[in-house]
């Protein structure tokens, strides 16, 4: 159990409270003198002597049954309330499924659902060693579900009913073993989404100096605690200092050109290829910008950075255009940059969703792609950098890849930011590894330090 609580102090340090060494060691103390015994008094010690703020609270709860419980809740034999007789029916039916579904159908009839092992293993697979927070926590939950066969479980319960009515199971039988498979099925997605919460938390706790390490700035935008987030913004105009400064350097060193080698070649003819005469190509190092930016829940984060270092940067691009979208989309008001340069997000965000209502799964990419198409078309030309920000999900409706070629084509660059792990591009409603391909460059920037990068390069045209 000492190991346990270790791990587990490991686990709070890592989603941002503060243990001394005193306070583990007091625990243990506690531990030691109430026992273990009474689960309530075990939780209530841990929290008495590890947790200081009220903050911090909602860190305890959540990660106290993970590392504490007994890994979701028990599930029960459909067995037990069936004769002999009707368990051989229900053993020969299960024997007539395939596969997988077999599997599944068998972890919720016999009670004896997945082992420790197999939960881990399938946790793995459905991609929990790239989650780094309970959102994408949920997402792998998911996944793993389908992977075990739930999306097709409820065809698979009607064809198991069927036959074992052809097999003469009575219909009071049929009913309580439908009630013990529905009863097991929310105990298996909540073992699911323990094991998962789990692999997360341990993960967290073992990579400090990766996304959890002091450098908020490689630290996930999704994990980001308020005050972490405030820091960042303080972060923004160093940060902004730094970016102008290479930008101008650059541009300096663009006033000279880059040796320009046919130029030099037909400049030369006259002294029979003798090279006298150097020419070089000049170019414009300031760009023309125009955002379309994911204003779903997912993504705020993201477009604040985004919003705050392109609007900073105001002096390195020649002209630039911002569009928030969601269900639809409208240009970004001036009151929004206002508010965003005065540190003031939340008034910002506040105008955004008087235009742009959330409603939950709105997002409809494809259909703003369409709007903009037919209603702003003209603020993109061959001197206009075009950057989406999204994470490439439409809820299904129609990606329109063919408006994104379009876009491509007439813009000089079309570059994508993307807040995702590509791991899970592809996924679920994620028509990202569609847009991808389109796109002269495509850059992740699940975190501070990666979105900075790419805007850099956007800048350098690289």
């Amino acid at each position: 159990m000492d190991d346990r609580i270790v791990e587990f102090v490991r686990g709070l340090r890592a989603a941002g409270v503060r243990v001394s060494l005193a306070e583990s060691v007091d625990a243990m103390h506690a531990v030691q003198a109430l026992g273990i015994s009474d689960k309530k008094i075990f939780q209530e010690s841990l929290r008495a002597t590890l947790i200081k703020e009220a903050d911090d609270f909602a860190a305890f709860n959540e990660l106290f049954p993970l590392y504490f419980g007994s890994g979701g809740p028990p599930m029960q034999n459909a067995m037990d309330d069936l004769s002999p007789d009707e368990q051989e029916m229900l053993k020969m039916a299960l024997s007539a499924m395939s596969g997988r579904l077999q599997q599944l159908m068998d972890w919720l009839t016999s009670g004896e659902g997945p082992t420790k092992e197999e939960l881990e293993e399938l946790a793995r697979r459905a991609g929990a060693e790239w989650a780094s927070s309970q959102q994408e926590g949920r997402w792998v939950t998911r996944r793993m579900l389908q992977q075990m066969g739930f999306a097709h479980l409820e065809e698979q319960i009607e064809q198991l009913i069927e036959m074992l009515q052809k097999m003469g199971m009575s219909q009071e039988a049929i009913e309580k073993l439908l009630g013990v498979v529905e009863a097991n099925k929310e105990a298996l997605a909540e073992q699911a989404a323990r094991q998962v919460g789990l692999q997360i938390a341990q993960q967290r706790a073992n990579r400090p100096d990766d996304l959890y390490g002091s450098d908020l700035m490689h630290k996930s935008f999704e994990s980001l605690s308020a005050q972490e987030t405030e820091i960042l913004r303080q972060e923004i105009q160093r940060l902004v200092t730094q970016l102008r400064s290479r930008a101008a350097l650059r541009r300096k060193r663009g006033q000279r050109g880059k040796f320009d080698s046919k130029g030099t070649i037909r400049a030369n003819q006259r002294y029979g290829g003798v090279p006298l005469e150097i020419k070089y190509k000049t170019r414009k190092t300031k760009p023309s910008l125009v955002l379309l930016c994911d204003v779903s829940r997912s993504t705020e984060s993201v477009v604040e950075f985004l919003l705050r270092l392109t609007n900073e940067m105001h002096d390195q691009v020649s002209k630039m255009k911002s569009y928030a979208y969601y269900d639809h989309l409208v240009e970004i008001p001036a009151d929004v940059k206002h508010e965003l340069r005065h540190n003031r997000p939340e008034e910002a965000f506040g105008i955004i969703r008087q235009m742009l209502p959330y409603r939950p799964y709105g997002t409809d990419l494809g259909g703003c792609l369409e709007m903009f198409s037919e209603k702003h078309l003209n603020v993109v030309n061959g001197r206009t950098t075009l950057i989406i920000l999204g994470d490439g999900r439409n809820n299904y409706n129609s990606p329109r890849t063919d408006l994104v070629k379009s876009l491509q084509r007439r813009a000089k660059k079309l570059i994508w930011f993307n807040p995702e792990h590509q791991t899970r591009w592809g996924t679920d409603d994620s028509d990202m590894l569609e847009y991808a391909p389109l796109c002269d460059a495509v850059y992740v920037v699940r975190n501070l330090a990666q979105l900075a990068t790419a805007v850099d390069k956007m800048l350098a045209g690289g």
